[in-house]
């Protein structure tokens, strides 16, 4: 996902935590509710954590935890008990509280006396920040020391720092508290089978002074503005039924997340995105934002825009060996609060990655077939024509015609494909392959594009130009199945190495391959196999690394785990190439595999074989919830669908292939050219209601744009 070499691995939030997350900020706590600043906890506003240190205390005892639950992505509930000072009998005295997470959080606290005594308390809360950067608190490795200063006035305590010139601060607002400077505490008489409450909030402060946007607290009744904003994204998205309860439930989940995880253009906030996932990469990515947007299109195609869009405006414009940016090429990641000692490449932003820019021409060819206004699509074709110019002046480093990588400094990321672990690219040996890196996804991501903006070019009558990127496609396509090739093995080198030697490791990035086009024909069979092989699909999903390679770890992060978003794109693929039977076994399992955490997969879990663990066995510090693995289910939902649109030529393909197990499917509300249609599935028969004037219903898969440049070609000649 982002930005892990050796040296920068997130450490482990620690079992029984709770993430809560709304746009780019996010809360971790044990599950009582108690953040420490020890581990990685805390809550985080714009990557700075604003509050280190967040300890309850009832009569001088810390909450003994029994339950914690994230009602929505951005609320949560702890429920704990005060220990007896007798250590006999249980506790009369329940705590409940509800934390909402926005610019701060805002905290209900609750005291439940469930004896036939009032009891006496003193309800405290201990107030540490620390103002430390994401990546400090990520990698355990704070080193930067605040000048603190704080003010304890009323029922608000204010605690302020400098360093360097830069100002934090935060503001704890605890009405009716006796406020300190290390703490506020509540000092009450909880009635016989009585309860007290109290609502605090904790909202960061700008330059160190005045608070943000005040925290409002609605009223009884009244919906917060987490609460509308979350119910205005379900109006706007599909309504889904699903016979088999299980699988709804996953999408439902996936929507949840997904709309958690959307995040404004600070500056357009017009412009929705979608951050990479919980809780260490809330931001814009572009590899993995234009990745999400794109499985998402069914749901919401605006935010593939949005993310287009924003991307676009950051589009690199000069030679910066520090950020790696480069004229054309899309970037990795911004951050906001990050100090520039801290971020990869030594900048807020960063453009280390090798594949988001011509994912960025791949996404907007699929943008611009559902429906959005040609001039909206046509602006962006200059920004799809610089990334097609850095992919031959920079991308193809050495001219033979793919495009590799190789990092410009020690600061930025070894690897700069999807799998950028520091060990994510290796020979059947278990040997690291050497840069400049040509991988073979990335050879698949070029080509689409090419085949994208050859498709724009004919249809805007721009020949020349249609005609030289279909060339450039087919020749790359015939290069790379020459050259990718492993003939003795069946399958394709995930990378040739620097010095052009086919990678030889069986991987999952052969998948992508099919998702995008690339693969040959006769070819194809031998990819499947190998891909449905003991050795890669574990029976929950096809492992990253075959487990006959030398580097194979099922519970390392690239080298033999699953991820679901990868296996997504794979049963897409597979899809693509007729290989029906294949795609609903990785669906199935993938849907079988969120059954077993809530509904919600996870970024990914590790490769055991499901003969030998009856359940998923989870990753220690994957991100949940994550963008890619949200949109996941809604990726699979479209592929056993064989679901697609193109306004432009007035059309709507699908032909279901959806297992007999899920049941019928029901979807409402659907968004298609503008307007919205209602569907109806029952294994492969399938009904669509409510098509906008122009669009008809095709029974069947919709011609790739492939098929349809050598259409245009053919038509032309």
């Amino acid at each position: 996902m982002a930005g892990w070499n050796s040296d920068t691995a997130a450490g482990p939030v620690g079992s029984g935590t709770l993430t809560l997350v709304e746009g780019s900020s996010f809360c971790i706590s044990m599950a009582n509710g108690d953040i420490h600043p020890e581990i990685p906890h805390g809550v985080f506003f714009e990557d700075t954590r604003i509050l280190s240190g967040w300890r309850l205390t009832v009569n001088g005892e810390p909450l003994e935890p029994l339950a914690a639950k994230a009602k929505e992505p951005y609320r949560g509930l702890f429920v704990g008990r005060v220990p007896r000072s007798d250590e006999y009998a249980d506790s009369p005295l329940i705590v409940e509280r509800l934390r909402e997470v926005a610019s701060g959080i805002l905290e209900g606290i609750t005291v439940r006396n469930y004896s036939s005594e009032a009891t006496e308390c003193a309800v405290a809360l201990g107030v540490e920040a620390d103002f430390a950067d994401l990546f400090e608190v990520k990698e355990a490795r704070i080193q930067r020391r605040w000048d603190e200063s704080r003010e304890a006035y009323g029922e608000s305590l204010t605690i302020r720092a400098v360093w360097q010139g830069v100002r934090k601060g935060v503001v704890i607002e605890a009405p009716g508290a006796d406020v300190a400077p290390e703490s506020v505490t509540y000092r009450i008489i909880v009635p016989a089978h009585g309860e007290w409450s109290t609502t605090l909030r904790v909202m960061p402060a700008v330059d160190g002074t005045g608070p943000v946007v005040p925290f409002v607290h609605p009223d009884e009744g009244e919906m917060s503005p987490r609460d509308l904003r979350r119910q205005e994204w379900v109006s706007e998205i599909p309504v889904l039924h699903i016979g088999n309860q299980a699988v709804e439930r996953t999408v439902h989940r996936s929507y949840d997340d997904l709309g958690a995880l959307r995040i404004e253009d600070p500056a357009h906030p017009d412009r929705i995105v979608v951050a990479a996932g919980a809780p260490w990469f809330m931001a814009l990515f572009g590899r993995d934002s234009l990745w999400a947007s794109l499985m998402a299109l069914p749901v919401d195609p605006s935010l593939a825009l949005g993310t287009l869009q924003t991307l676009a405006d950051r589009q690199g414009r000069v030679v910066d060996v520090t950020s790696e940016e480069e004229p054309g090429k899309i970037l990795h990641e911004v951050r906001l609060g990050v100090s520039s000692g801290l971020a990869l490449g030594g900048k807020s932003a960063y453009y280390g990655s090798v594949d988001a820019t011509p994912l960025f021409v791949s996404v907007l060819g699929e943008v611009s077939r559902w429906g959005f206004a040609s001039e909206t699509i046509t602006s962006l074709l200059p920004h799809a024509d610089r990334a097609l110019d850095w992919i031959r002046d920079y991308g193809d480093r050495d001219g033979d015609g793919f495009v590799e990588y190789e990092r410009l400094n020690d600061r930025g990321l070894i690897n700069q494909g999807w799998k950028d672990s520091w060990d994510g690219v290796n020979f059947a040996d278990g040997t690291l392959a050497e840069p400049p890196i040509a991988l073979c996804e990335v050879q698949a991501y070029v080509y689409d594009a090419y085949m994208v903006r050859a498709w724009m070019a004919y249809d805007a009558g721009e020949l020349d130009l249609a005609a030289e990127c279909r060339e450039r496609g087919a020749r790359l396509k015939k290069q790379f199945n020459e050259q990718f090739w492993l003939p003795d093995r069946g399958y394709y080198a995930i990378a040739l190495d620097g010095k052009k030697r086919p990678v030889d490791a069986c991987a999952s990035n052969m998948g992508h391959c099919l998702f995008f086009g690339i693969v040959d024909e006769d070819k194809a069979p031998l990819v499947v196999e190998r891909l449905m092989s003991p050795e890669m699909f574990s029976g929950w999903g096809v492992r990253t690394l075959a487990s006959d390679m030398g580097a194979y770890n099922p519970a390392s992060y690239h080298n033999g785990s699953v991820w679901p978003h990868d296996n997504a794109i794979l049963a897409a693929g597979l899809m693509r190439y007729g290989f029906v039977e294949q795609a609903q076994r990785i669906s199935t399992a993938l849907f079988e595999a969120a059954a077993y955490s809530e509904g919600r997969l996870p970024e990914l879990f590790c490769g055991f074989s499901r003969e030998h663990y009856d359940e998923p066995v989870p990753y220690p510090t994957a991100c949940s919830p994550q963008a890619w693995a949200a949109t996941t289910p809604i990726m699979l939902g479209k592929t056993l669908l064989r679901y697609d649109v193109h306004v432009a030529r007035g059309g709507v393909w699908m032909d279901p292939v959806v297992p007999g197990s899920y049941g019928a499917v029901h979807i409402a509300n659907a968004p298609v050219g503008g307007g919205r249609v209602t569907i109806d599935v029952s294994a492969t028969t399938a009904s669509i209601q409510g098509l906008p004037e122009g669009i008809v219903f095709h029974r069947g898969t919709r011609p790739s744009l492939a098929d349809l440049v050598e259409q245009a070609w053919h038509g032309g000649k």
